[in-house]
């Protein structure tokens, strides 16, 4: 099922990596949010933003998947962040319970053996059900780092890669189900659309939510290529990579706004002092309504006072 280890560079297109950089709650770009990065000087500081620069040339290894760092690196990220990466055996295992409950029954997708799973390569029967309602039904992955929840392209923990008709990623899932059901290519990028606009996951790095958008993104033309053994056209994956850059975020989960936005200099910001999560002076977090097209902020979407 795995193969060799997987490494994510920063090579393409300049233009697509500033989509993907891009912060939609601000207008500017995401930022580090970490001091991880500080030794590389100015430009690199917890509140800089990621500019493409920073990522490519001389730079571009400096960010890299989890699997790929050291051991002083993980454990400084444990430590401060608390960032502790679930391997994909567990994320199917958890998945397929979110599964369990839409079907009504057990391995639909595969079923679990050990610490791995055993895939169901025929054709995914809905029975009674619609397959157009389980692409469209809506998932989030709360502090999502590299999201493997949604897709895995790789194993996070040990880096290595796993094979498409393997993945079990909720995204893996439904664009299988879209592959699976579709006859053309028009219908089936309408429908790979769809499934990319219904998954949505957080981070409070920058780092993390620029990998987590390149893996969405990556995740899209893989099904893509396999599907029509072919490379998607760069004016689809600009597109796609709008929509990934809305549907992945940075932001603070407690507070729901771009980490350390609030302003205490004057004053004590108001949702900080009393825990008032609509009562911050950061800048709060906008995602985008795809059934209307239009922009709220993620607090709107929330039963909290």
């Amino acid at each position: 099922m795995f193969s060799e280890l997987v490494d994510i560079k920063e090579d393409i297109d300049a233009e697509l990596l500033n989509i993907l950089l891009h912060d939609n709650s601000s207008n500017k770009n995401i930022i580090w949010a970490t001091d991880n990065y500080k030794e590389y000087g100015i430009g690199f500081d917890f509140f800089a933003e990621i500019t493409v620069d920073k990522i490519i040339g001389k730079y571009k290894d400096i960010i890299k998947p989890r699997s790929k760092k050291t051991k002083k690196e993980k454990n400084t990220r444990i430590k401060n962040n608390a960032e502790v990466f679930t391997p994909s055996w567990l994320c199917n295992e958890q998945n397929n319970l979110a599964d369990e409950a839409w079907f009504g029954r057990k391995n639909v997708f595969n079923r679990i053996d050990k610490k791995s799973w055993i895939t169901n390569y025929q054709k995914i029967d809905f029975k009674d059900l619609d397959w157009k309602e389980y692409v469209k039904s809506t998932r989030l992955e709360i502090s999502c780092g590299e999201i493997p929840y949604l897709v895995s392209r790789y194993d996070t923990v040990t880096g290595k890669s796993i094979k498409i008709e393997d993945r079990i990623g909720l995204l893996d899932r439904k664009l299988r189900v879209v592959s699976e059901n579709t006859k053309n290519e028009e219908d089936w990028i309408q429908w790979a659309i769809i499934a990319i606009k219904s998954v949505y996951g957080f981070d409070w790095q920058g780092d993390n939510v620029l990998l987590a958008r390149e893996n969405l993104l990556y995740t899209f033309i893989d099904y893509y290529n396999h599907k029509f053994n072919k490379k998607p056209e760069l004016d689809l994956v600009k597109t796609v990579a709008q929509i990934v850059s809305w549907n992945i975020w940075q932001m603070d989960g407690i507070k729901y706004v771009i980490p350390n936005s609030c302003k205490n200099d004057k004053c004590q910001c108001e949702g900080c002092k009393n825990g008032k999560n609509k009562k911050h002076n950061g800048i709060y977090c906008r995602i985008m309504n795809w059934n209307t097209n239009r922009k709220v902020k993620f607090t709107t979407l929330l039963n909290k006072k």
